[in-house]
């Protein structure tokens, strides 16, 4: 306990500023999962333990997502139980900071996000998953389907990228496949979604529910791509977007469709979204 008072007592930045669960943002550029997320705690949930972890804590959401991205130069590197100690871990062979102001958790992203101040919030809830065979489960109106996408080394040169699509047990339109192409996580969620609404359409679904835990797809098809368009799918600081003809794919299918866009936490428990999981695990593992 002296020992770590002591360590407080040199490095401030150890500890987290006041207010930091509602106005900061944990990116995550490399761990179990990368992307931006809102709290330490979900953050630390990616990064403890995990070899050349790289996360930061930013004050806006554009910057958090640029870390993520690679576009910052600065960068925290956790190894090992998060402590207070400085750590001399490696990422992309530069020798990196200590984390100096806790970092945090998701996917890593290859798209910068447009900053949003009035964004669509989603709210998950529990649909009880009662389908067997050939039936469907429904939200209302909506039939309920649960889509994921993974990458196993995402950024990298080996990199392994599946999608899930969970209709649910033993349905015949669960799928798991290799995702073609580029191999990244966001790419994988995307085709994943993709994936779910063309098999939607062959069964004449017209309203659909598609629970994600990728608030990327959700933001990107709600928020980014009409502005996008607009811009000539440019965003909104010039630059080319990265998943241009992923999100075009994904607003073409989603033309004629009712979609409500759910977001579900991911690794948290449900039925469904961890169903979506294990196939997306499954279809990386696949040969192209």
């Amino acid at each position: 306990m002296l020992r770590r008072l002591l360590v407080f007592l040199v490095h401030p930045c150890f500890l987290p500023s006041s207010g930091g669960n509602g106005n900061m943002f944990y990116a995550v550029r490399n761990g179990r999962r990368t992307g931006v997320y809102h709290s330490w705690e979900e953050c630390k949930e990616q990064v403890n333990k995990y070899q050349n972890a790289s996360f930061k804590k930013f004050s806006t959401e554009e910057d958090a997502w640029d870390f993520v991205n690679g576009e910052s130069s600065q960068s925290a590197s956790f190894s090992g139980m998060a402590n207070e100690r400085q750590q001399n871990n490696t990422y992309g062979g530069n020798k990196t900071t200590f984390w100096s102001d806790y970092s945090s958790y998701k996917r890593p992203s290859e798209e910068p996000t447009e900053s949003k101040r009035k964004r669509k919030r989603t709210k998950y809830t529990e649909v009880p998953d009662t389908t067997s065979g050939n039936s469907l489960s429904y939200m209302g109106d909506y039939a309920v389907v649960y889509t994921d996408g993974c990458c196993s080394s995402n950024g990298r040169h080996k990199a392994r990228a599946g999608t899930g699509v969970y209709w649910g047990p033993a349905h015949p339109l669960n799928s798991s496949e290799r995702l073609p192409g580029r191999q990244t996580n966001q790419r994988a969620e995307i085709h994943a979604a993709c994936k779910a609404i063309e098999q939607a359409k062959s069964q004449d679904i017209k309203k659909l529910a598609i629970y994600t835990d990728s608030k990327f797809t959700i933001n990107g098809i709600t928020n980014w791509v009409p502005n996008w368009q607009r811009n000539g799918w440019r965003t909104s600081t010039g630059k080319e977007v990265i998943n241009k003809e992923d999100f075009e794919r994904l607003a073409k299918l989603s033309e004629g469709m009712d979609i409500q866009w759910m977001h579900v936490p991911g690794h948290s428990g449900f039925q469904g979204n961890e169903a979506a999981d294990h196939l997306a695990r499954k279809g990386a593992g696949k040969a192209l």
